[in-house]
């Protein structure tokens, strides 16, 4: 019945939105999708790259997910590592998943992301 993930929902603090495009955009690459009207009064932000769409919303009691996370796969590791430290953003190497290499980071409001690849 499941054929795939259309997005992944992350929540953000109000007023974060361009941090989290300079982030997004600036920093992963990614393209600024438009929200519908009655969405995008919400406030927020959605973004998407090669089949992969992030929702950004806003929640006002807003803790970041620290355990929960988006699993994103990438091209070339290695470069992703060191875009992300170059923008500040934390980079932190795990060898726990046989098969892959990976690491964990960070966007803008403390939102846990995962970076990985298969092994070659």
């Amino acid at each position: 019945m499941l054929c795939g993930i259309d997005h992944v929902q992350l929540a953000v603090p109000p007023g974060t939105e361009d941090a989290l495009r300079a982030f997004y955009t600036g920093v992963l690459g990614m393209a600024e999708v438009s929200k519908p009207p009655a969405l995008a009064a919400r406030g927020g932000c959605w973004f998407r790259a090669d089949g992969v769409q992030l929702h950004l919303g806003v929640e006002v009691d807003f803790r970041p997910a620290r355990k929960a996370h988006p699993g994103l796969l990438v091209t070339d590791l290695d470069t992703c590592a060191a875009r992300l430290a170059a923008h500040g953003a934390p980079v932190e190497w795990d060898d726990g998943l046989p098969g892959h290499r990976r690491f964990h980071s960070a966007d803008p409001v403390g939102n846990r992301l995962e970076f990985l690849a298969p092994d070659a």
